[in-house]
């Protein structure tokens, strides 16, 4: 028993060393500006670095929904990722879109729609820390349409979402 809580201690430790770094690494600020970057932009456009500030310059866009992570209706706030892309002029393609622990799935440009999935960067009105699942997650409204209610949209459903790969 002694030598399974010693590797149960030593695992917890590790683990959170781990979130620890990763919460520093928001918190630094690239060399280029003073901005702290939330979310990289690159492939098939010009690249873009974005902060908070930028995301929340956009129109917000606030769902109420109720997910398979959580328990009840949530409400989260953040950018309809047709608008984020409409900023880009980003209409076709693929999206490659990656975790901050480098989980990577394909969004296809057209789930990006009115009323669709949004790149959230508040959840029941908090912004998200890396601890739970921010800064970004793209939410879809489950609750909305049965069609969101599938497998392969949950699998998009990327929290810790920090880089977007646009692919055309």
């Amino acid at each position: 028993m002694a030598i399974h809580a010693r590797v149960m201690f030593f695992a917890a430790g590790l683990l959170m060393a781990v979130i620890l770094m990763v919460d520093r690494t928001y918190a630094e600020t690239t060399q280029d500006t003073d901005k702290e970057i939330i979310l990289t932009v690159s492939g098939d456009v010009e690249g873009h670095l974005f902060d908070l500030a930028d995301l929340e310059a956009m129109a917000q866009t606030t769902i109420s929904t109720s997910t398979i992570w959580t328990e009840g209706v949530q409400e989260f706030q953040g950018v309809l990722l047709k608008t984020f892309l409409d900023s880009l002029e980003v209409t076709e393609g693929t999206l490659k879109v990656t975790a901050i622990n480098d989980y990577a799935v394909e969004v296809p440009v057209s789930d990006a729609v009115e009323n669709g999935p949004i790149i959230a960067y508040m959840h029941n009105g908090n912004y998200m820390p890396v601890r739970d699942k921010g800064p970004l997650w793209l939410v879809y409204p489950y609750d909305a349409d049965p069609g969101y209610r599938a497998e392969m949209i949950y699998a998009r459903s990327i929290w810790q979402l920090d880089r977007i790969e646009i692919q055309r």
